[in-house]
C-alpha cells in the first residue's frame, strides 16, 4: 500500500538531460530527447512506484520541465513560466547539473528556488573519478542549500535508485495519487504530438526543430487500427520545402519513424498522416499557441 506520495520537479538548463534521465526511470521513451537544446516545450508528469530503502511503497510523479533560459518569443515565455510553476507546486526540486557545467547554471536556480532540493550530477561516465571528485567539490560551497548530491549516469544506470530513495524519502505521507498502472497523467494526443516533434527533431536541421509545431487534428481509435492526422506547423514557405523534402521523402522518413515509436507504445498498427503548414507567425500568436496547447498568461505578454 502506498504510504508517501508526491509531486517532483526535475529542472535545469537546456539539454541537461532531464528527459533522457526520466525516460531511464519510467523505463518507456515518452518524454522527448534531443542532443538539441529546448526540445522538452511543456511540463509533461510520468509516474512510477518505488520501494525505498525504508521499505515504504512510495508514487512518485516525476514533471520534465523545460530548460530554464532566458524568455525571448511568447513560446519562450509559456516554457520558463511552466518551469517556474512546477518548481513552485512540487513536493520535491531535484537540479540535474550535468559535468562540466559553469556554476552560473545553479546559482541562478538559488536565485529562483529558496527551499532545500536534491542535486544530481549527471553524466558523469564521461569523466574519470578524479574529475567527478573536483565536480563535486565545486558544489560543497551550497551544502547547506541542498538535501543530497548524488551523481549519476543514466547510460550506465548508475546511482538511480539512490535517486529514487532519496526523493521518495522527502514526500509527504499519502496515498496514492493516481491509478498504480498509470505512467502518465497525458493523454495520447499529447504523447503523440511529442513523438512527431521528436521525430521532426531528429531529421531536421538548423531552425526548422525550433520554429515548427505539431498540431493532433484528429485520433481515431478503430477495431484494428488508429488514425491520426497531424499537421506541422513551420514558419517559412522555404521550411515547407525542406521538411517535405525531394518527392515528399523528408516527410515521409518523419512519419514513418513518429509512427513506428506510436505502434511500439500503443502496441497497435497506427495510421499516421502529416500536413505541414505554414503559419508565420505561430511562435508569437497567443491564438494559435493556445490551439497547440501552450496557454499564455496575457498579463505577462
Amino acid at each position: 500500500m502506498i504510504s508517501r506520495a508526491g509531486f517532483v520537479a526535475v529542472v535545469g538548463r537546456p539539454n541537461s538531460g532531464k528527459s533522457t534521465l526520466l525516460n531511464t526511470i519510467i523505463g518507456e521513451n515518452l518524454a522527448l530527447v534531443s542532443h538539441k537544446a529546448n526540445a522538452t516545450r511543456k511540463t509533461m508528469n510520468f509516474i512510477i512506484s518505488h520501494t525505498n530503502k525504508h521499505h515504504e511503497q512510495c508514487q512518485i510523479i516525476f514533471v520534465d520541465t523545460p530548460g530554464i533560459h532566458k524568455k525571448e518569443k511568447l513560446l519562450n515565455q509559456f516554457m520558463l513560466d511552466s518551469a517556474l510553476k512546477a518548481m513552485s507546486d512540487c513536493d520535491v526540486c531535484v537540479f540535474l547539473s550535468a559535468v562540466g557545467d559553469s556554476l552560473k547554471y545553479y546559482e541562478e536556480f538559488l536565485n529562483l528556488y529558496p527551499k532545500k532540493h536534491i542535486l544530481v550530477l549527471s553524466k558523469i561516465d564521461t569523466i574519470t573519478h578524479k574529475d567527478l571528485a573536483v565536480e563535486i567539490s565545486k558544489y560543497q560551497p551550497y551544502a547547506e542549500r541542498f538535501l543530497a548530491l548524488i551523481p549519476l549516469s543514466t547510460k550506465k544506470n548508475l546511482n538511480i535508485t539512490q535517486l529514487l530513495d532519496s526523493v521518495s524519502e522527502n514526500l509527504p505521507h499519502s496515498n496514492a495519487l493516481f491509478d498504480e498502472d498509470d505512467l502518465t497523467t497525458h493523454t495520447m494526443r499529447e504523447i503523440t504530438k511529442e513523438m512527431i516533434r521528436q521525430s521532426v527533431f531528429e531529421n531536421l536541421s538548423d531552425e526548422i526543430p525550433y520554429e515548427s509545431d505539431v498540431l493532433i487534428s484528429s485520433f481515431i481509435h478503430k477495431q484494428n487500427i488508429n488514425e491520426i492526422f497531424a499537421k506541422l506547423y513551420v514558419r517559412k514557405y522555404s521550411q515547407k520545402i525542406i521538411t517535405i523534402g525531394k518527392n515528399g521523402q523528408t516527410i515521409k522518413r518523419i512519419s514513418m519513424q513518429a509512427r513506428q515509436k506510436i505502434e511500439e507504445l500503443l502496441q497497435e498498427r497506427v495510421f499516421l498522416k502529416i500536413d505541414v503548414v505554414v503559419n508565420k507567425d505561430w511562435l508569437n500568436d497567443i491564438k494559435t499557441l493556445k490551439t497547440l496547447g501552450y496557454h499564455i498568461d496575457k498579463s505577462t505578454k
